[in-house]
């Protein structure tokens, strides 16, 4: 039985007094969490289960020449020591490329490195023991021998024809590259009163979630299953990747995903440790545990953000921007990494840059490049904070040049609230922003005027303080366009299923993840709402390919947005089928009756009728007793996934108030605001916890955070002293606003919010510190400003 019930009834629904949207309420996980019960892949402990450690290269390029493992293997507990080579018997290698990224190459890697090591962290040999110290005591006797290579490593001379090819096959070091134009860009240049040119320079930085990459893989030979319990944002994709480079089917492998202490994208990719650990337990016949150590996670988890981009504006004496123009170079490492590719980040920036302003005169190229580095890929707000710092940083060098206020400019040139839906120049499909409304929000919020007021007094005094804006877009909501149209098998939607059973209570089964952001919460408020059930009796079942519909899984700020929508749908048939029955038993009919309260009620009194579990109790035990033909149905499968726009976005501004001792070069956060418009917003508590997080990443790369790597490849700060990761002590407090301007493509109207945060907030610092330093005519255009870089910039050293 279903129900074809409209989107007016359910508005209705979400919009009563007990609906749970927009509500803040406690996360169903968060006693159990409290409580120390969670479940970590570190906490699994499997009978014959035994453990792996990598023996990784400590040179950034070099050829295995040979590998003596015969001492390691006498050692007490040692199972066994694997290399590449025999490895490659049991799982094929894979490459990192999309069909939609023209161009896009990149060598075959496999999950042990078999005749030359790219970067320095490159797993030569694997040693299996019944414990990781005795393993870790193994690792430690095998002998490698190694033949140095060149190393390149600096981006700007890796496509120099001089350059050695770390890839010969692939004929330079070029992996990408990709050239966009629109409009009559020299023209408006011309045309422009002033053109004003930088080049931005961003240091590459990591995730440092605070559970590291963890998997145990579990070969059953009896019944030919793989069983992988994972922390991973996306468990069918892992499903696919690994049953096709193990020769199995879909249905051979099962991937369980309990709880995850964070991911920020750093557990969306397939490493080729973890592919390792897959092959060593179908090779071995037993469960084999990797978990990677702090260092390992430094040297193996994917970077980020290792861009150099030239930059150009052009802007007419009464403000009006004429034109941008960028040159992008980034370095990616030795792979493209898989499956999601190491261009996407360099493509997001060419579609992003000028993207919330009325120009349509741009010009992009952006260059990907190999490197004996470490792996770079998708990270929180994929190009996003770069894309944002050129603009934005553009846009207030072009305010200083007219001598126009930075507030100012923005008004004249953001695309107008009502101006949507309109297409931006790199083609980006817009369907309803409101940029003008949070600037507006924003400002009010910080009290601008006395803001500017305070500083220009304290200037008086010495004392350096500035104010920074940016505008900014966010992509939420990827439909098939994201991967699926490049030949990536991660899937663009997602799917619920939802039934009642027999005491009443509703089982929620979900394909998005649960990383901390509150997947669980906002699914349980959906479903709970739609149906008229209190969130006690909504259970959340996530995290396993077994038990879940077949779905993307949470990436890309489309958990609410995509999930969310599937939930509703499934919920909203479920809830027709509840009423048709209870109808039935009634003797009513279904627009007489509602749901409220766990209880079907008199839709015009809200008079008692029938409680869910005694419905249930008829339904399951005692179908005799229903009329002739009445088959009920108390369960209901939706999927659901974006098809008119191929992605929804979101949009806010952000601003910084800070200060710069011109002596030491420290910078100290003061405040930060922040206006953002994500739609339809289910729990305004999790939706701003997500903005603050994204925030405190974002202040993390605009001052603190940074891979550094010398000359010879070697990653220099591989740990938690050297390198810095913010704290509370340097944290501002940071206030969240909304403007809602939901999407028309679902029902529900939301869209994303967790990498608004990150998208913004280096930009509002790195403008706020100009802003600070302007009576000293210094611009600094590198993130993190580090005291190093604010004191260079001031020719203090």
């Amino acid at each position: 039985m279903t129900s074809t019930r409209g989107r007016a009834d359910t508005l209705s629904v979400l919009d009563r007094p007990n609906s749970y949207i927009g509500k803040t309420v406690p996360r169903p996980n968060l006693d159990r969490l409290l409580q120390g019960r969670g479940l970590y892949v570190s906490d699994l402990d499997l009978p014959r289960m035994a453990h792996v450690v990598f023996l990784r290269s400590p040179h950034a390029h070099a050829r295995i020449v040979e590998i003596d493992a015969g001492a390691a293997k006498c050692m007490p507990g040692v199972i066994g020591v694997v290399t590449g080579r025999e490895l490659a018997a049991v799982i094929t290698p894979w490459v990192g490329v999309l069909s939609h990224l023209k161009g896009l190459k990149s060598a075959p890697q496999h999950a042990i490195a078999i005749e030359r090591v790219c970067w320095q962290g490159e797993a030569v040999a694997a040693v299996v023991a019944t414990s990781r110290a005795a393993a870790e005591d193994a690792m430690e006797q095998v002998a490698v021998d190694y033949e140095e290579l060149e190393v390149v490593t600096d981006m700007r001379s890796a496509v120099d024809p001089s350059t050695p090819v770390i890839h010969a096959a692939l004929g330079d070091n070029l992996a990408f590259e990709r050239n966009h134009i629109a409009g009559d860009v020299d023209r408006a240049f011309s045309e422009a009163d002033a053109v004003i040119e930088a080049e931005f320079v961003f240091g590459r930085h990591t995730g440092v979630t605070l559970e590291p990459r963890a998997v145990v893989a579990d070969w059953n030979a009896a019944e030919a299953r793989l069983t992988i319990y994972q922390g991973t944002q996306a468990p069918h994709m892992v499903q696919n990747i690994a049953a096709l480079h193990l020769g199995l089917k879909e249905s051979q492998v099962r991937v369980i995903c309990k709880d995850v202490g964070g991911s920020f994208g750093i557990k969306v990719h397939i490493y080729a440790d973890e592919m390792a650990t897959y092959a060593l337990s179908k090779l071995l016949r037993r469960p084999i545990k990797f978990v990677a150590d702090r260092i390992e996670s430094f040297n193996t988890d994917i970077h980020a953000r290792d861009h150099r981009c030239k930059g150009r504006i052009g802007v007419k004496h009464d403000g009006k921007i004429t034109a941008f123009e960028i040159d992008d170079l980034t370095g990616i490492g030795p792979y493209s990494m898989y499956p999601r590719t190491s261009a996407i980040e360099a493509n997001q920036v060419v579609n992003l840059v000028g993207g919330p302003y009325v120009t349509q005169n741009y010009r992009a190229r952006a260059r990907v490049v190999f490197q004996n580095k470490n792996v770079t890929c998708q990270y929180r707000a994929v190009g996003h904070p770069i894309a944002c710092s050129v603009t934005e940083g553009l846009v207030d060098l072009a305010a200083a040049r007219i001598g126009m206020d930075p507030v100012e400019i923005r008004r004249r040139n953001l695309i107008a609230d009502d101006g949507y839906p309109c297409v931006s120049p790199s083609g980006l499909r817009f369907e309803q922003l409101s940029h003008h409304a949070s600037l507006a929000k924003l400002l009010g919020m910080m009290n601008y005027n006395a803001l500017r007021a305070e500083q220009a007094t304290l200037r008086g005094r010495n004392v350096h303080r500035g104010i920074g804006i940016a505008s900014f877009i966010e992509v939420t909501n990827p439909s098939a366009a994201f991967y699926g149209v490049g030949g990536a098998k991660i899937s663009s939607q997602d799917g619920v299923a939802v039934r009642l059973d027999a005491q009443g209570t509703v089982i929620c089964q979900t394909s998005i993840t649960e990383q901390g952001q509150g997947s669980e919460s906002l699914t349980a408020q959906i479903v709970g709402s739609v149906l008229g059930v209190s969130m006690e009796r909504v259970r959340v079942i996530l995290g396993d390919t077994d038990n879940t519909p077949y779905g993307g899984g949470t990436w890309a700020s489309r958990g609410a947005g995509i999930g969310g929508e599937a939930a509703l749908q499934a919920a909203k048939v479920l809830r027709g089928n509840i009423l048709d029955v209870a109808a039935a038993i009634l003797q009513s009919t279904p627009a007489e009756l509602d749901i409220t309260s766990n209880n079907v009620v008199n839709a015009s009194d809200g008079a008692l009728r029938i409680e869910l579990g005694e419905l249930a109790r008829i339904v399951y035990f005692r179908p005799d007793t229903l009329p002739p033909g009445v088959r009920p149905e108390l369960m209901a499968t939706r999927h659901f996934v974006p098809r008119e726009y191929p992605f929804a976005f979101t949009n806010g501004a952000q601003a910084s108030w800070l200060e710069v001792d011109v002596d030491t070069g420290f910078v100290k956060l003061l405040k930060h605001w922040v206006v953002e418009d994500c739609g339809t917003i289910i729990n305004p508590q999790l939706v701003d916890e997500q903005i603050r997080g994204g925030v405190v990443q974002g202040l993390g790369a605009a001052l603190f955070e940074k891979c550094i790597y010398d000359e010879r490849g070697q990653l220099t700060n591989a740990n938690m002293a050297d390198y810095l990761v913010p704290m509370p002590g340097e944290m501002p407090d940071i206030d969240v606003g909304h403007v809602v301007s939901p999407t028309m493509e679902s029902e529900l109207g939301a869209k994303g919010a967790g990498e608004a945060g990150t998208a913004g907030a280096a930009a509002a610092v790195a403008n706020a510190v100009n802003d600070a330093l302007r009576p000293f005519s210094t611009t600094i255009t590198e993130i993190p400003l580090t005291p190093q870089v604010v004191l260079t910039a001031l020719g203090r050293i």
